[in-house]
């Protein structure tokens, strides 16, 4: 993390980080405990149940990767992936586009743009040039 980083970028990164880390929380418990609306929708995507806990360890992992500040890049780049697949089912599924299909996009934003406003060397990988 910079020494350098205000209180407002520091915040602003955090509450980035922690609405992709509560959101993928409550959606793998949920996979894990299987109630009949997730067992619903898993099927309805064309996954048999038994699939269901897999894929809420495929997103648990990453998560917790994303939330330990030494493991955050390597947790954001398997929790692209993951949401790279979620993107492809969707597409599948015909979903409409911005509620459904770009909902998981909108989450890989939030998890490296909090990544990106905390990390000097994530924000030379990918910088935002201005033409002065």
């Amino acid at each position: 993390m910079d020494s350098n980083l205000s209180k407002s970028r520091l915040w602003t990164s955090r509450i980035m980080s922690w609405l992709v880390i509560l959101f993928m929380l409550f959606d793998s418990i949920g996979k894990f405990m299987k109630p009949a609306p997730v067992i619903e929708g898993t099927v309805s995507l064309g996954f048999a149940e038994h699939h269901i806990v897999w894929i809420g360890l495929f997103g648990l992992i990453p998560t917790l990767l994303y939330a330990i500040p030494r493991t955050s890049l390597l947790g954001a780049v398997l929790l692209t992936a993951y949401f790279g697949g979620v993107v492809a089912t969707q597409i599948r599924m015909d979903a409409p586009l911005f509620t459904h299909t770009l909902f998981a996009v909108y989450l890989a934003v939030l998890a490296w743009g909090g990544i990106w406003l905390r990390d000097e060397n994530v924000r030379k990988l990918f910088p935002f040039k201005t033409n002065r």
